[in-house]
């Protein structure tokens, strides 16, 4: 399909929903990026759908939604959509009523709980491992034997690393390789890069691919998955993304712009 003379000066005369990341993009060390606020308050005046995406599972979207309000982004909870949700979402398409082992915190354990997930440690349908900042090893333990008894092997995100004030943290992914050489077993993982997490945001704001925008900051998460869930695709400048990175991959986002500010009428 050849594009109109309008996308062709407006590259976004098309869009009507907007998926964006969180961290990089609208927030920064738990301060809003300037432009953030007026481009949400801009989606709320003109009734845009929209969803902010996070990999992290840790809390739920009712947290996140009064973490970004202490940062000055006013962004109601039914407009957060967290890997434990997708991932949640993603289960219960799988089996309905099933009975899950977790690692992991309130964000993951309350979004399987809504979707009516069992907790159970014996003979779970699911072992899912999601972020928390306090890994047992007993439950590590309990994990890898389930996985090795049958259990399906899921996790929430892939990131290795999470930052601190004092320094990187292992993260879900560490936790997820210690998992597969102690038990030769991938899992599947929901968040990004799998575009099955944007799919299910598409699907909880009732957005089509064609029409929608994925904002992010990273070139190997957000603009990989919003370019394979057929999504116009934007990399801002505020996160870790510069000029160098984006040459280390083959691909390229739509637009590259140097904040959310950019977006603004």
């Amino acid at each position: 399909m050849s594009e109109s003379a309008s996308e062709r000066t407006n590259p976004r005369s098309h869009i009507e929903c907007w998926l964006t990341d969180m961290d990089g993009v609208l927030v920064r060390e738990n301060r809003a990026i300037p432009g953030a606020a007026e481009l949400i308050a801009h989606w709320t005046e003109t009734e845009q759908p929209y969803l902010v995406l996070t990999n992290n599972s840790i809390f739920t979207a009712r947290d996140l939604s009064a973490r970004l309000a202490a940062s000055g982004l006013h962004v109601p909870e039914e407009r957060i959509w967290t890997s434990a949700l997708a991932t949640a979402a993603f289960l219960k398409q799988q089996k309905p009523g099933g009975t899950a082992f977790v690692i992991g915190e309130a964000g993951v354990l309350t979004a399987l709980h809504d979707a009516g997930f069992v907790m159970t440690e014996t003979n779970p349908d699911f072992v899912v491992i999601g972020e928390t900042r306090n890994y047992s090893f007993e439950a590590i333990t309990k994990a890898i034997r389930l996985i090795n008894g049958g259990s399906r092997f899921i996790s929430t995100n892939p990131d290795a690393t999470g930052p601190s004030p004092e320094g990187p943290l292992p993260a879900t992914g560490a936790i997820n390789a210690l998992i597969t050489k102690a038990t030769g077993k991938e899992p599947y993982i929901v968040g990004k890069p799998n575009p099955m997490m944007f799919r299910s945001a598409l699907n909880k704001i009732g957005a089509h691919s064609h029409n929608t925008v994925m904002i992010g900051d990273r070139m190997d998460t957000d603009v990989v998955a919003g370019m394979e869930a057929g999504l116009h695709t934007i990399l801002v400048m505020t996160g870790i993304s510069d000029p160098a990175e984006i040459e280390r991959f083959p691909f390229r986002p739509d637009e590259i712009l140097d904040s959310v500010a950019d977006l603004l009428p």
